[in-house]
């Protein structure tokens, strides 16, 4: 089997401008839709060049979710203190209950921030600090990525599939409908790992590993058809570097090649596997692919517990 390599792309190949190439670009609903893939936010109402006084935010919308405000400010760079005027000076001049901020590199003063303000505003005002890749895999077409930075603790989207007492958006109601079928399948075969566990309309659920430092997510990515076994370490480089020295081995007893991602040598890695054949219109093999997934967790379950232990990181 021949397996492909991410390679990193700039950035400002692929959009040289910030306002006429970039947010043009976002502005589209089906690209504006990967980003609400990744948060759980479903935009409507998109505007571009929203005048707060003399200034312009570079895109306003509408969660549909929700139907509250939402503010975006790009910025093909790094993070910068101007920029961190500027949304909340967006936020205030729009009113805006959700503000995302996306940059090429997120500083650490500004991951600060942002968290800080997270923390000291209202529960109902949510700051995102979003870092923008891009990828491709040999001489693929490049693809973005938005990597979440900075967000709410404990930011939930929706209680339930239901909006604002409108028809169930249809995206959420096929993950509940995903989630709650694993947690019966899983219960049903004696796996226990989604013991006790609640379906919700996120993309992701996290398992627990036995440290605070890092955990294992299963992520829904009904755009690309496949399910995401992640391996995810919010702020300790060390342990992906522990980790890493052991690749060889961990992918020998994963019994398959792993994605070990790491942009920038940054404290935020993860370690992925991918399982093709997820597709929402098409469930006819829901089970099959629950029995995969549920068991490819367990088996990596055990594999990064047996490699934290002995690099002394559990």
């Amino acid at each position: 089997m021949n397996i492909g390599k991410l390679v990193a792309v700039s950035v400002r190949d692929l959009w040289e401008h910030e306002q006429y190439d970039f947010s043009a670009w976002l502005s589209k609903e089906e690209n504006i839709a990967i980003l609400g893939d990744e948060l759980g936010i479903s935009f409507t109402d998109i505007e571009t060049e929203k005048f707060v006084g003399i200034y312009r935010c570079d895109i306003a919308a509408t969660d549909d979710n929700t139907g509250k405000t939402v503010i975006i400010e790009n910025q093909l760079e790094s993070s910068n203190h101007d920029h961190l005027g500027k949304i909340i000076t967006y936020a205030s001049g729009l009113d805006a209950q959700i503000i995302i901020w996306i940059v090429t590199e997120a500083r650490s003063e500004h991951k600060s921030a942002i968290e800080w303000l997270n923390h000291t505003t209202t529960k109902d005002v949510n700051f995102f600090l979003i870092e923008l890749k891009a990828y491709r895999i040999g001489e693929s077409l490049p693809a973005p990525k938005f990597e979440v930075a900075e967000m709410p603790n404990g930011f939930y989207k929706m209680t339930s599939v239901m909006s604002n007492n409108k028809e169930p958006n249809k995206l959420k109601a096929a993950r509940y409908d995903f989630w709650t079928r694993l947690i019966e399948y899983s219960s049903n075969s004696k796996i226990t790992i989604l013991k006790n566990r609640n379906a919700n309309t996120d993309h992701w659920m996290v398992i627990s590993i036995g440290t605070s430092q890092a955990h294992m997510e299963i992520k829904l990515n009904n755009k690309r058809h496949h399910i995401e076994i992640s391996f995810y370490i919010p702020d300790n480089k060390e342990i992906y570097e522990d980790l890493e020295s052991y690749k060889d081995e961990i992918e020998s007893e994963a019994k398959h090649a792993l994605i070990w991602r790491n942009p920038q040598k940054t404290k935020k890695a993860e370690i992925i596997f991918e399982i093709p054949g997820l597709d929402f219109e098409n469930t006819d093999n829901y089970n099959s692919l629950m029995q995969l997934t549920l068991e490819h967790v367990v088996r990596l379950k055990n594999i990064y517990v047996k490699y934290l232990k002995l690099t002394g990181n559990i």
